[in-house]
């Protein structure tokens, strides 16, 4: 398969989605035990430690880029085959088969992917805006904080601001929902586009991909609804 075809073929954008696909799956693990820290109930100290060394690491800031060339490809690819799988199923079928033919989260990726989409934009806006270009610390007293002597961003404090808002948690939660029926479809058929046909591993993979697209979303989820309701502080 030549370059051109990698990216202008049916097959070719397949194994682009796969691929960053894949490598979209490795960022969730890398960001929701990142996330996760705030359950440490520490007043943040282990989150902002664990954010800073993520945002003042070379390797990290590179795959970084990487990561937001991958989630471009995704969407731009997602949303060209999204089109041209509707434009030839311009003509149903005559009997519709529903659930019977394919579950229908599998159908509206699309949808649920621009939901992830629009999710996406408000939580760079929410985060990553203000902690790259430094916007954190002229928002409000809490945007700078220090442990041993040495300065950090506070993002948990922008954590704390920020999910105080039902509307925007409702949100998240929402975007974690998309996000669960998203992976339900999209972690088997990343795999099965890269080759894995092996009956034998098919059903393990099958397997971590269900509990990975319940585990996953409800830990992120479960971060706004924790700060709303006080149980981490």
């Amino acid at each position: 398969m030549t370059w051109k075809q990698l990216f202008t073929s049916s097959i070719g954008k397949k194994f682009v989605m796969a691929l960053t696909g894949v490598s979209l799956i490795a960022f969730l693990v890398v960001h929701v035990g990142l996330n996760a820290c705030i359950w440490a109930n520490d007043g943040g100290a282990m989150f902002n430690k664990a954010a800073h060394f993520m945002g003042a690491t070379v390797v990290v800031r590179i795959l970084e880029v990487g990561l937001f060339i991958g989630i471009i490809l995704h969407i731009v690819q997602g949303l060209i085959l999204e089109v041209q799988n509707r434009s030839r199923r311009s003509i149903g079928y005559q009997v519709p088969l529903g659930n019977r033919g394919s579950k229908w989260y599998s159908r509206s990726m699309g949808l649920l992917g621009t939901l992830i989409l629009l999710f996406l934009i408000m939580h760079i806006y929410h985060f990553w805006t203000p902690s790259r270009l430094g916007g954190i610390g002229n928002i409000h007293e809490l945007g700078i904080t220090s442990y041993d002597g040495k300065e950090y961003h506070n993002l948990y404090g922008e954590m704390l601001i920020v999910f105080q808002s039902i509307t925007v948690v409702v949100l998240y939660v929402l975007a974690c929902i998309s996000l669960a029926y998203h992976l339900l479809h999209g972690f088997n058929s990343a795999f099965r586009t890269l080759g894995l046909h092996n009956r034998r591993y098919v059903r393990i993979v099958h397997a971590a991909g269900t509990a990975f697209s319940i585990i996953v979303p409800l830990a992120f989820a479960m971060m706004p609804v924790s700060i709303y309701l006080g149980w981490v502080k």
